[in-house]
């Protein structure tokens, strides 16, 4: 594996593998990585033939009073569990590659209505700095694949919409939630709880699953149920910004004949942000 920081080593190194045809896969990431970042690899594997991995803590995507100068950074340690994972490339560019007009004259892409809903009616202005900085990194890296996680569920809707409004020649994959051993999945943020913690925030798929039965055994009750599972997790020690059921394809509220559900539910523990989510299909 090569460890790459700047554009133009980026360009002469993917111009090579152009030249021998090679498919080409992207893993966007913010780096302190897990075993839910791992498995993204495997997929970007199984569909190219060479995977690059960004790690960049973008600050576009962060709101005031968040966790920007907090977020952990453990570039080596990421670089040690890349190169086991086989992964050809690790671009690790700084802000002023990413970013060379600087922050305040940087070009922002922006996908409206969806991005102003659910995380976006919280984060006010998250989701476009997002989409800014994955717009750079498919523009730099021209991935023929990009894989991004469920647990993001919302940013890859976004993202998808983004390359079909935008003409992008880049498909978009999405891989599995992977959780801890008590269901609550794996996030980067994680390893902020103390054990007690912990155990309090995996609560969040304990709900979730409460409201994707419900749903299953046919229960179409929407609201009520979205009810229920703020109470239960008010009342397991957390703080709840919301439980929404959608429809998957699109996250347009559901109606009596929506058949493909999803359950997202976004709620802090100890001052930490969680979000989660379960497909469900109705009977």
């Amino acid at each position: 594996m090569i460890t790459i920081s700047t554009r133009p080593d980026l360009w002469q190194r993917l111009s090579a593998w152009r030249a021998a045809g090679d498919r080409v896969a992207l893993v966007p990431t913010m780096g302190n990585l897990h075993d839910g970042h791992a498995s993204l690899v495997r997929i970007a594997k199984r569909h190219a033939d060479r995977v690059v991995v960004s790690v960049f803590v973008n600050p576009t995507q962060f709101g005031p009073g968040e966790d920007y100068a907090s977020y952990p950074r453990t570039l080596e340690d990421d670089a040690t569990r890349l190169q086991a994972e086989n992964v050809d490339l690790l671009f690790a560019p700084e802000i002023a590659t990413m970013y060379p007009l600087g922050l305040e004259q940087a070009t922002h892409v922006s996908v409206p209505g969806l991005g102003d809903e659910l995380c976006g009616a919280a984060r006010p202005g998250h989701f476009d700095g997002v989409t800014s900085v994955v717009l750079r990194l498919f523009a730099l890296v021209q991935p023929d694949i990009a894989v991004f996680g469920q647990k993001d569920y919302q940013q890859q809707l976004i993202i998808r919409r983004m390359v079909l409004d935008l003409g992008l020649s880049v498909q978009v994959e999405l891989g599995p939630i992977i959780r801890e051993p008590s269901g609550l999945a794996m996030s980067s943020r994680n390893g902020n709880f103390s054990n007690t913690e912990r155990s309090i925030a995996a609560a969040l798929f304990e709900v979730l699953q409460v409201v994707a039965q419900e749903l299953a055994a046919g229960n179409r009750k929407f609201a009520k149920l979205e009810a229920k599972a703020m109470r239960l997790l008010t009342e397991a020690g957390q703080s709840p910004e919301y439980v929404a059921i959608r429809q998957s394809a699109d996250l347009a509220m559901p109606d009596a004949g929506s058949q493909s559900l999803i359950v997202l539910a976004a709620s802090r523990v100890a001052g930490v942000r969680l979000i989660d989510n379960i497909l469900v299909k109705m009977p």
